[in-house]
Formats: structure tokens, C-alpha cells, sequence
């Protein structure tokens, strides 16, 4: 780090994994995106993970890994099938990537 990098920070994509330099940051954005979606209607519905497996045609603790945000266990095709087992159509929108920018840290204060 430069001397006078300490009073810099960088603005976040919107992707902390991105950000972080993980190689498969759009698939893991994309997995916990809809990840929390499907937590976020389970939870909505009042649904127990009992009832949600039996929704989503998978076990209990299945569903346990998928409320603990448990990443790795889940592809994108099986996040898509609960999500279609929820009655959800997927859409999928295209951008361009945001560029990590510099940000000053130093407080600027009025004088008075």
C-alpha cells in the first residue's frame, strides 16, 4: 500500500465477490441473488422447512443448507427449478460491469 492509501477505500460493484477478486463472482452473485430470493418467499408464505422440501421436492435438510445460505451446495439450474416449484418465473437482465472506483475517506467539515 502507498503512503496516503490508507485514506482511500474502494467503492463496491454491487458484487462482493467481484469485489473481493473471487474468479466466479458473476455465478456466485447470480447463486445468492437467487438464494435469497427463494429464502425470502419460504420465509413470506410462513412455510417450515418440512413444508418448503415437500414444495420443492427435496428433503429437509436441504432446505436447511438453502435458509443458512450454504453457496456451494446449490447450481443455478437447481436454484431455478425451486424457484419455478415456488410458481416464479426467472428472468435474466445483462449489463455492463461497474468499475471499482476510488473513493476519498477524508471528512471535509464546514468551518463555522
Amino acid at each position: 500500500m502507498a503512503r496516503g492509501d490508507e485514506d482511500y477505500a474502494y467503492e463496491s460493484t454491487g458484487n462482493i465477490f467481484a469485489d473481493v477478486g473471487r474468479a466466479d463472482a458473476a455465478e456466485a452473485h447470480a447463486r445468492s441473488q437467487l438464494m435469497q430470493r427463494i429464502v425470502q418467499i419460504v420465509r413470506d408464505r410462513g412455510l417450515t422447512q418440512v413444508e418448503a422440501a415437500k414444495l420443492l421436492d427435496t428433503t429437509q435438510p436441504v432446505v436447511s443448507d438453502l435458509m443458512n445460505y450454504k453457496l456451494s451446495k446449490f447450481s443455478i439450474e437447481r436454484l431455478f427449478t425451486f424457484l419455478e416449484a415456488l410458481g416464479y418465473d426467472v428472468e435474466i437482465v445483462v449489463h455492463r460491469r461497474k468499475k471499482l472506483k476510488k473513493v476519498s475517506l477524508r471528512r471535509v467539515t464546514a468551518k463555522r
